[in-house]
This record gives structure tokens, C-alpha cells and sequence, in this order.
């Protein structure tokens, strides 16, 4: 029988993968692999990767010839060394549209907390501080600008459900083009001009070297003073220590975030300190019902491609065939 690698996961159970490679007749072999030798070891007799942070990089993919596929559970595929993929022909798959709704609502919710200083009057409460000016004085939100940088589904949805709460909506995509951008939101041309006219920024571009690191300190030198920043795309688009200076030199009002570039959040990080900063522990996907469809289309991107040849959610088309991979 045929394996599969489960590569690493933090679900408490994999009964959902066991019984889709099951019924396919493949075996499912686990790890929890940290490392490039690590993902080779536990990989050698597989002939498909799943996983969901584990590295796969161009080392993994020399090694393993056997392998035709690699799923990724998550819309991201940055653990993916593609390139090196699309060079052996081994297949990329990923789950781009299983929890679009739940990423949306959790940046909105982020950005509401914020603004709203929903944190802050909870600690001063539960600190014995009973006043509404506590936590700042506050503006109205239908009077803000929201900026979207990436406006893909889950940029879109986040338009949608933010659109009656605030002012206006504004978004920059140097990808999409003009007829893509619903009729509510406002194009703009650079993250400049997306800065200079936000009050609050919501983040939903994938990581690549394009983004690492886009919002760094020039884009808070351009920002509107008392910008707040919301991140729920990756952790590498924020430059960590150029957000905490904003935030010392009161330029960021406040930031929400639920990825980070190093999780979970270092203990020594000044982002647990200071009263500004929201962080979730890279939640935004989840729903009961979002993390079995995320699992799911997965797993299921490698049965089918096992079955046809080609996954469901194809990133990289390769041209590693499943039997012709047989180990």
C-alpha cells in the first residue's frame, strides 16, 4: 500500500485524514517535522506530502523522487519551495477558499476591538478602572477610511462586511484589474497612497518576496498619524521591529495581528507589553466547520490526484504521475 506523509499538524486528531487516504487505499504515516532532514527521513517510501508547516524546500524535493505531490493544508504556500517543485514536477496543492468568511469577520472584529479599545476597557475594568476615557478618547468609526492591501476573496470579503462600518473603503492590488474592484471600493495606486489615507489597514496578500516585509518603515512614514494596523495574512508582510517603532513614535495608534513572522510570539517580545497591541494565536481560519473543510480539501487534493493524476487545487502543475511514483 502507497503512503502518505502527514508531515506535521496541531489538530487534536487526524481521524479526518485516516479515512479519506483510507478509502483511496493509501496509508498515512506521522510526523511532526521541525526541519529540511527531518521532512526527508520521515518522507523517503511516500509518495505525496501533506502538510501544514513543515518546510518542504528545494533540498526535500532533490531528495525524494518518489514523491509527486505535496498538499498544503492552509490558502498560503510559502513553506513550499514551488520553484524548486515546478523544476522536478512534483505537484503543489493548496486549500485557497475553505475559511474566506472566518478570516474576513476575525480582521474585522480585530480592527472593531482596536478602535473601539474593546481590550483596554477590559483590562482597566477587571484593574478596578471604571471610567469611559480610560483606554483614550475615541472616534467615530463611520468617519474612518479602511485601506484593504490585497484584494482577493478573502480582501473582497473583508470590503463586504466592513463597508456599512465605516466612511469609505480603499484598497491596493497592483494585480487585479480595474473591473475586478467591486463598485464600494475605491482603487489606489500605492501603498503610499493607501497609508497616507487609512485609518485603519487591513492586510490579505500572500507572503512572497514581494510582500516580506512591505510594511516596513516607509510605509509608516507615509501612514496618517494614529493609523491601526490589522494583520491576518502572514506574519512576514510586517516588519516586527519597524511596527514597534511607529508605535513608540505614536504614528500607530494600534495594531491587531494574528500572524506574527516567528510563532508563537516570542516571550520577550515588547508586543505582549504594550496595552496597544491585540494578538491572536494565528486563529482567524478557524470555525468547526472552516477547519474540516481546510482538512479536507487538503487530503483530497492528493487522493484525486492519486486517482486522476492532478489535484483538486492545483499551485504548481507537475508532472510526477501517481503510478509511475509507486514505491
Amino acid at each position: 500500500m502507497s503512503r502518505i506523509l502527514f508531515a506535521d499538524y496541531d489538530f487534536p486528531d487526524v481521524d479526518l485524514e485516516r479515512e479519506i487516504f483510507a478509502g483511496a487505499a493509501l496509508s498515512l504515516s506521522l510526523a511532526q517535522c521541525k526541519s529540511e532532514a527531518q521532512v526527508i527521513d520521515a518522507a523517503r517510501d511516500c509518495v505525496g506530502i501533506l502538510l501544514q508547516y513543515a518546510p518542504n524546500t528545494a533540498g526535500v524535493v532533490a531528495a525524494l523522487p518518489g514523491v509527486g505531490i505535496v498538499s498544503r493544508i492552509g490558502a498560503g504556500f510559502d513553506t513550499v519551495d514551488a520553484a524548486a517543485c515546478e523544476a522536478h514536477g512534483v505537484w503543489v496543492a493548496n486549500s485557497p477558499d475553505y475559511g474566506v468568511g472566518e478570516v474576513a469577520t476575525h480582521a474585522l472584529a480585530l480592527a472593531l476591538a482596536s478602535i473601539r479599545n474593546v481590550t483596554r476597557y477590559h483590562d482597566d475594568v477587571r484593574a478596578g478602572r471604571w471610567h469611559y476615557l480610560s483606554g483614550g478618547t475615541l472616534r467615530r468609526p463611520h468617519q474612518m477610511t479602511l485601506g484593504i492591501i490585497g484584494l482577493g476573496r478573502i480582501g473582497k470579503r473583508m470590503a463586504h462586511v466592513a463597508r456599512n462600518v465605516v466612511r469609505r473603503v480603499i484598497a491596493y492590488d497592483p494585480y487585479l484589474i480595474d473591473g475586478d474592484f467591486p463598485a464600494y471600493v475605491e482603487r489606489v495606486r500605492s501603498l503610499d497612497a493607501l497609508a497616507a489615507q487609512s485609518d485603519i489597514v487591513s492586510l490579505h496578500t500572500p507572503l512572497d518576496k514581494t510582500t516580506r516585509g512591505m510594511i516596513d518603515q516607509r510605509f509608516f512614514a507615509a501612514a496618517k498619524p494614529g493609523l491601526t494596523l490589522v494583520n491576518t495574512s502572514r506574519g512576514g508582510v510586517v516588519d516586527v521591529a519597524d511596527l514597534v517603532a511607529a508605535l513608540d513614535a505614536g504614528t500607530v495608534r494600534g495594531a491587531a495581528l494574528d500572524v506574527l513572522p516567528e510563532e508563537p510570539v516570542p516571550r520577550d517580545s515588547p508586543l505582549l507589553t504594550d496595552p496597544r497591541v491585540i494578538l491572536t494565536p494565528h486563529s482567524a481560519f478557524y470555525s468547526v466547520e472552516a477547519e474540516k473543510e481546510l482538512r479536507r480539501k487538503a487530503a483530497q487534493n492528493i487522493v484525486t490526484w492519486w486517482q486522476t493524476g492532478r489535484p483538486d487545487y492545483p499551485v504548481v502543475r507537475g508532472t510526477r504521475s501517481p503510478r509511475s511514483n509507486t514505491v
